[in-house]
């Protein structure tokens, strides 16, 4: 498929699917005339990308989640620098503060809702479980 299909498929822009490109977050193939492609597989990537991104993490980083989530070797831990282990265990903290936060926000609004009249049509199944986790 084309670099549109996909954006169509994803919901991304043609702009960001491109800016990911650059980042080394998807590789498309590319055709004898330089058309980019992709299949099925980079629909599933930039679904991962966009989560990710929507979750807070920087770029710099899904990508490196994304390369140890396609690899998981052995070797790949073994060849990890202490800078690099130490920026990882950084971005560990970062993202254990966003999930507070968002847990604390989410929790907020929950418990917000339910005090609604209109809290059993609007929160059905979607905040019930994972607001008992809390």
């Amino acid at each position: 498929m084309k670099i549109g299909e996909l954006s169509r498929r994803t919901g991304v822009s043609t702009r960001v699917l491109r800016y990911y490109e650059e980042q080394g977050l998807i590789t498309p193939a590319r055709t004898t005339n330089t058309y980019r492609t992709y299949d099925e597989q980079d629909v599933v990537r930039v679904e991962q990308v966009v989560g990710l991104v929507r979750a807070g993490v920087p770029t710099r980083l899904a990508r490196v989640l994304l390369d140890l989530e396609d690899t998981r070797a052995d070797e790949l831990a073994a060849s990890c620098t202490r800078q690099v282990a130490e920026m990882l265990a950084e971005e560990l903290t970062g993202l254990d503060e966003r999930i507070a936060c968002l847990t604390k926000s989410r929790r907020t609004l929950c418990d917000y809702l339910q005090r609604t009249e209109h809290a059993t049509a609007v929160l059905e199944g979607a905040v019930a479980a994972p607001a008992t986790r809390s």
